[in-house]
């Protein structure tokens, strides 16, 4: 790759996935709501910053002259992921701006699409085929996802290559969210003994630098029409990854398992663990136990220097 589009460039996935290509000479157009979103990019000598809030996605063509990029990279949702969840109407604009994103795409002769997705899109596949009927407001939240994949797909037929990555939890430097990697991690450094589930089902999470590298394989190898879990290959459950975490931050907390109750949300045999690695080669494999550390470490400096602000 040479030339990509990446929107939501200034967040926390996106900004990674733009430093990282930024690094291999790699040049972006980095799409995000201000300025200030975006200046830990600026400066860079192959980086562009692109103004534009959704309402500026049906002009991105306009705004950006280049006619070879080569991946159009769709990372942009409004709302956070815990504060919006169960809003609707926020939700469904989520939902229309993707489709103007890879209407824009298509407009710019962009060979390929690459759409963010969740791995919470399994759990309303899981409720459509009457599987499971716990609804909750992450649904809504999932439903706009799945519908934005929907109209994306169908949109790129014989116009633009369409990929989509879904995402587990995420966790690492520059997450400023409450979701629950940092929960979990700060509860830890204050030595707080975290109430938690059971534990006994499959659960997932995904170091930062891990999601930017596989985002950057499906753009350069992700098969046309193909959705990829990018998550680990091998099943792990809630209990085994929160131990490990606490094993790592402060061994002497206890985790209290089983405070609220567990039910199991989606059926994970939906879920095609091998598929990233069979198509592009790119399989999550950075060290876990360094990579906790790392991100608790980040998170007590943020933390400080947020108190320091106050």
């Amino acid at each position: 790759m040479k030339k990509v589009v990446i929107t939501g460039a200034g967040g926390f996935i996106g900004g990674a996935l733009t430093e990282l290509l930024l690094g291999e000479d790699i040049t972006v157009y980095g799409v995000d709501i201000s300025e200030k979103a975006l200046e830990r990019h600026c400066g860079r000598k192959n980086f562009i910053p692109i103004i534009a809030d959704f309402s500026k996605y049906v002009d991105l063509h306009k705004m950006i002259e280049d006619r070879d990029i080569e991946v159009f990279y769709h990372f942009a949702w409004s709302g956070g992921f815990e504060k919006s969840l169960g809003d609707y109407k926020l939700q469904l604009d989520n939902a229309k701006a993707c489709g103007n994103a890879i209407t824009a795409a298509i407009s710019l002769r962009c060979q390929k699409f690459v759409n963010a997705g969740t791995y919470n899109q399994f759990e309303i596949t899981s409720i459509l085929n009457s599987n499971f009927d716990f609804l909750r407001p992450t649904c809504i939240y999932s439903v706009a996802k799945t519908a934005a994949h929907i109209i994306c797909k169908t949109l790129a037929v014989n116009k633009i290559e369409y990929c989509a990555g879904l995402i587990p939890m995420p966790y690492g430097e520059n997450n400023r969210s409450m979701q629950l990697p940092n929960v979990l991690m700060l509860s830890l450094l204050r030595g707080v003994s975290p109430k938690l589930i059971e534990g006994d089902n499959w659960y997932d999470m995904v170091y930062i630098s891990d999601i930017a590298k596989a985002f950057e394989a499906i753009g350069r190898n992700g098969k046309n029409g193909s959705e990829y879990y990018i998550g680990h290959r091998e099943k792990r459950t809630f209990k085994e990854i929160v131990t490990e975490i606490r094993n790592v931050i402060a061994p002497e907390v206890e985790l209290k398992f089983g405070e609220y109750s567990e039910q199991k949300i989606f059926d994970e045999s939906l879920i095609d663990f091998d598929k990233l690695y069979n198509d592009t080669g790119y399989e999550c494999i950075s060290n876990f136990d360094e990579t906790v550390k790392r991100t608790a470490d980040w998170l007590q400096f943020d933390t400080v220097m947020k108190e320091k602000t106050i």
